[in-house]
């Protein structure tokens, strides 16, 4: 699993990277977090609003940073 965090690294960006990784931490497993802060890889994914969040290349949320549980609903499934 890959989940890439899209944003310029404003504190909701860092929050939400911050989020992930307790997420996967919590769920053991085997994920790679990576950041994408290119506006024009940023804008591949249709994101207009930062923070994102892609999970395998899905676009699951954007704008908002999401809660560690419920990052563990999307990324748990």
């Amino acid at each position: 699993m890959v989940i890439k965090i899209l944003g310029t690294g404003c504190p909701k960006c860092e929050k939400l990277e911050e989020n992930v990784k307790e997420a996967v931490k919590e769920l053991g497993i085997p994920a790679g977090v990576e950041k994408v802060t290119d506006l024009n890889d940023i804008m591949r994914y249709n994101v207009t609003i930062t923070p994102g969040l892609v999970v395998d290349e899905e676009l699951k949320a954007s704008g908002k940073v999401l809660s560690v549980e419920k990052i563990k609903e999307i990324i748990g499934t």
